[in-house]
């Protein structure tokens, strides 16, 4: 039984995922969501309670799936931006989920507040021993870092806007991915290093 309801909670947020990724959640629909994963439709609310509650779940997932994936390492800024990109490129739906949690439910839930401040504390440490040019607030720093990783999945035409995976050829999202990894590399390297 319970191998069964683990399997089934997977189905729900796996379908629940592309549901919320497609239509955000004013416009996601429950019958859908359980039609895709083979559920009762009353399972999503003994498992979740509502369907705002399940958009958390499905956020709380990609999230800790994002930090598995991608690991944070303030001494390699450069190469976290690239991995970040990576991911992206791997998860197209991930950058409308976040954008309709954005428009939908501003503000940072504890999970995402708690990574973003370890992460902004390790890159304070990093400027701090002369690893990481210190002129930048590291909030801000880390801001810029997290935008260009970003960028190219929100550009019109990008790589996010094809339904089947990514629209650009991999040559395109190399030399993408190459601009990202070099701006990265010129805002974090530290005074007496040669950009």
């Amino acid at each position: 039984m319970a191998r069964d309801s683990s399997a089934t909670k997977a189905r729900l947020l796996d379908a629940a995922f592309s549901e919320f990724a497609a239509y955000g959640i004013a416009g996601a629909r429950v019958d859908r969501i359980a039609e895709a994963a083979q559920a009762n439709k009353r399972l999503i609310y003994v498992y979740y309670g509502n369907k705002e509650q399940l958009f958390d779940a499905v956020l709380q997932r990609a999230l800790e799936t994002g930090s598995e994936s991608v690991p944070f390492d303030a001494d390699d800024l450069p190469g976290y931006a690239g991995a970040v990109f990576d991911h992206l490129v791997e998860r197209p739906s991930l950058m409308r989920l976040v954008l309709w949690k954005q428009l939908e439910r501003p503000g940072s839930t504890d999970m995402e507040a708690g990574s973003y401040q370890g992460k902004i504390a390790a890159v304070r440490r990093a400027q701090e021993t002369g690893r990481i040019d210190p002129g930048m607030d590291p909030a801000d720093l880390l801001t810029l870092v997290v935008a260009l990783s970003q960028a190219w999945f929100g550009a019109v035409g990008g790589p996010a806007a094809g339904e089947q995976g990514p629209a650009w050829p991999p040559e395109r999202l190399a030399r993408h991915r190459a601009a990202v990894v070099e701006s990265v590399r010129r805002i974090t390297a530290p005074p007496d290093c040669d950009r």
